[in-house]
């Protein structure tokens, strides 16, 4: 996900990101999952935002565009391939592109001169954001695009929660309301699709416990994602985990499935490739920009948008794309959602 004019970010995202230390006892530490050791002293200088929040609030729509229509090619392409080997091309193709972007720009990452916090911080996210897009693809075969996009709106409530926390992100008064307004907005909103569940428990139950833990993993992405700024260029960020991510799918993918490829799956397979880079791109750029519970926030308009991008096509195109009922309770929890989010994405913090 994303953020403004490339060829410039990679050479000046370190230092427009470079801060004052945050408030907080030096010797308080984050420790690795695991027991792995020390990533990085919480008292150390983290990562704040550029300031420029127009262009985080732009490039953060662009990434609820991305998203809220992803769900659909995601779904195409499951017809022809596993989970595991979508996931795995969609990383491959994605690192490819990129690298090759950089590699023209002279901008290929260099990670001799990085820390071991970072390397650390590095690892956590290349897991992280793994887990992310097999478990959400994996929810999204057991239940649908509606139903996926409202539990995913976990992911960008914990990752608000979590920068308050961990980046001591200040929040006013009206963005905690927002906050509550957007909670209840979901419930409220998910009620319908929620209902739905009751024919095929066993099934949509595990999309759903799937799409949760997927929305943890995003949540811990995000935050390594934002702290690794201090030390990388975006985008150089995302081809190490695109690479990273790549290998790890390795072993386990079946890349003849591409053989057997229809001409309709084999477009959607390039359509979530592509939404893949741009996705994500302008989220990392964003971040850079933006006050993470504030970018959360917007992000919440993705469910929102994808119904009516479903609701739309589906009268186009029915053969590929099935109506999803929304009655009066759901139009009601959308517009809690969009209330809340404007509140937490417009509310002025505390000074």
């Amino acid at each position: 996900m994303d953020r403004s004019s490339a060829s410039k970010r990679d050479g000046v995202t370190a230092a427009s990101t470079q801060s004052s230390p945050s408030q907080v006892p030096a010797t308080a530490t984050a420790t690795a999952p695991g027991g792995g050791g020390t990533i990085a002293p919480v008292g150390a200088a983290l990562h704040e935002p550029s300031g420029r929040a127009a262009l985080g609030l732009t490039l953060t729509l662009i990434t609820v565009v991305m998203w809220s229509i992803l769900p659909l090619g995601l779904n195409l392409a499951l017809t022809g391939m596993d989970a595991i080997t979508l996931s795995w091309c969609r990383f491959v193709a994605a690192g490819a592109l990129l690298w090759f972007g950089l590699f023209l720009r002279g901008a290929l990452p260099d990670l001799r001169g990085l820390s071991g916090n970072g390397r650390g911080l590095l690892a956590i996210a290349t897991i992280a954001l793994s887990a992310n897009y097999l478990l959400y693809v994996l929810g999204l075969e057991r239940t649908n695009a509606g139903t996926a996009q409202v539990v995913i709106q976990v992911a960008p409530m914990l990752l608000a929660l979590g920068s308050v926390v961990l980046f001591k992100e200040r929040v006013g008064p009206a963005q905690w309301i927002g906050l509550l307004v957007l909670a209840i907005g979901l419930i409220v909103f998910s009620r319908d699709q929620v209902a739905a569940l009751m024919g095929t428990l066993d099934r949509y139950y595990a999309g759903v416990g799937c799409m949760i833990a997927a929305a943890v993993s995003w949540a811990i992405y995000g935050m390594a994602q934002k702290q690794l700024l201090r030390s990388m260029p975006s985008l150089s960020i995302m081809l190490c985990i695109f690479v990273g991510a790549a290998m790890l799918y390795t072993p386990v993918a079946s890349p003849t499935a591409l053989l057997s490829l229809n001409t309709t799956q084999a477009c959607a397979l390039v359509f979530c490739i592509v939404n893949m880079v741009i996705a994500y791109g302008t989220f990392a750029e964003a971040l850079a920009h933006w006050d993470a519970s504030r970018v959360s926030a917007v992000l919440a308009l993705v469910p929102l948008v994808t119904l009516a991008v479903i609701h739309v096509g589906s009268g186009i195109v029915p053969e590929l794309i099935a109506a999803e009922p929304l009655g009066a309770v759901g139009v009601l929890g959308a517009c809690l959602v969009v209330a809340g989010s404007l509140l937490m994405a417009l509310g002025r913090s505390r000074p």
